[in-house]
């Protein structure tokens, strides 16, 4: 028998390492195809795009948000993985009747590694979730000797030798424009990139006004692939508005996902980084 405690402190048991797998989470989804599951995984949500394979081939319950119970029981799961950012914890109750259910919580690197190292233990991978967690951790680890070495700075014209951190705003919705604050992964992967994130102050995902970034004299705006689909033509118009901050896009899964993804989330901060380096800031 195996027991774990979920990431809200609650128990699930397993008689064996898990066999018929539900995931309503498409970061976790992605982490149980880079873990070698296959046949384990038979029901995933309409959002879990990768890998690509398992989005045409497996049997879809439903979004993160409206889960299909009858499929679900269908499916005979021995084991259910959610989130509790991205799952409704009415349906995840009526789920628990149907199967043991893992819920994570993640907001910082560290647990999301705690949460791959659940999931190993709990599909008999622990030997492909400790090579991942392993590769996860270097690639952190050199994006923070970068940041150290090559911190992004903007220098104050007026004070050539002093450096002053990139004042930043991270953007996840359009009317009304939401943006990042603090108690979120996307904020410990903003700190982690160096930059400054200018609504920590405020928890979770604070509604703003296009005034405020303009107010608070915000250097960088990101708009994010996802969960709004920004794209090069709202940089443009958000540009515009803004003339004193420079607007990118970024790939939103990248910033967002917190499974096997991270692997590659490190890489693409360090290039992400470089291109704000080289490029003057508005």
């Amino acid at each position: 028998m195996l027991t774990i405690t979920d990431q809200l402190s609650c128990q699930l048991e397993l008689p064996e390492p898990a066999r018929r797998i539900v995931s309503l989470v498409p970061s976790q989804t992605e982490l149980l195809h880079d873990l070698g599951l296959e046949s384990e995984v038979v029901g995933i949500t309409k959002f879990c795009v990768h890998p690509e394979q398992w989005f045409h081939s497996k049997t879809r319950v439903g979004g993160t948000k409206k889960v299909h119970l009858d499929r679900v029981e269908d499916l005979q799961p021995d084991l259910v993985i959610g989130n509790k950012e991205e799952n409704i914890k009415e349906e995840v109750e009526e789920i628990k009747k149907l199967a043991p259910v893992y819920i994570s919580d993640v907001s910082t690197l560290e647990q999301a590694i705690d949460m791959i190292t659940a999931v190993g233990a709990m599909t008999n991978t622990e030997h492909n979730a400790g090579e991942l967690i392993t590769a996860i951790k270097h690639g952190f680890n050199d994006l923070e000797q970068y940041v150290k070495n090559t911190a992004v700075k903007r220098i104050e014209p007026h004070l050539l030798s002093e450096h002053v951190p990139i004042r930043t705003a991270y953007l996840i919705w359009q009317e009304p424009l939401m943006a990042v604050g603090s108690n979120t992964f996307i904020d410990d992967m903003l700190q982690r990139c160096g930059l400054q994130n200018i609504f920590a102050a405020q928890e979770r995902y604070p509604m703003i006004t296009v005034d405020q970034l303009s107010k608070d004299k915000c250097d960088l705006v990101f708009l994010s692939t996802e969960p709004y689909p920004f794209s090069n033509e709202h940089v443009a118009e958000l540009q515009a508005q803004l003339p004193g901050s420079t607007v990118m896009l970024v790939d939103g899964q990248m910033f967002s996902w917190y499974g096997s993804r991270l692997v590659k989330a490190s890489t693409y901060f360090k290039s992400l980084l470089e291109q704000i380096n080289t490029k003057p800031l508005n």
